[in-house]
């Protein structure tokens, strides 16, 4: 999500500053279906792509340094031992990210597809529910600064 900062500092716009036109700060976040935000990453500049935040990201540094819970879970008969993130196309082939399948070929492939789309949403539908139930996220940040 890319929050509007409406008081950004003249000199900092140019990097704020987004496809939109307008000054914005990113917040990266991960929730889950019941509207649960365990992961809030705020602060990045709204020109950054999706591989930018992904560098500067803590939650991907703890994975990267391998500072992650470590818990099993059971899939179709594979054990894992490892945290995944749903994620578009443009992030790395990382084991820790799954993306969905561009152009399913079989039956399996296609739910596949419409399943992990469908669970991508629930973190908009977080989004939607915080801007709808808590207004200072849905109007632009009046702050002269980040800190």
């Amino acid at each position: 999500m890319k929050w509007t900062w409406k008081n950004c500092p003249s000199a900092w716009r140019g990097a704020f500053q987004g496809a939109s036109g307008k000054a914005t700060v990113v917040l990266e976040a991960i929730a889950t279906e019941d509207l649960r935000i365990w992961h809030a990453f705020i602060g990045m500049p709204g020109s950054n792509n999706d591989l930018n935040i992904l560098d500067a990201s803590p939650l991907i540094s703890e994975y990267i340094d391998d500072n992650t819970p470590r818990f099993t879970y059971d899939i179709s008969g594979h054990e894992y031992d490892f945290l995944y993130y749903l994620a578009d196309g443009i992030y790395p082939e990382w084991k820790c990210f799954v993306k969905t399948v561009s152009t399913p070929l079989d039956n399996k492939q296609k739910k596949f597809a419409a399943f992990q789309e469908s669970v991508r949403k629930d973190v908009e539908r977080a989004f939607g529910v915080l801007q709808a139930r808590f207004a200072v996220v849905a109007r632009p940040a009046m702050t002269w600064s980040l800190d």
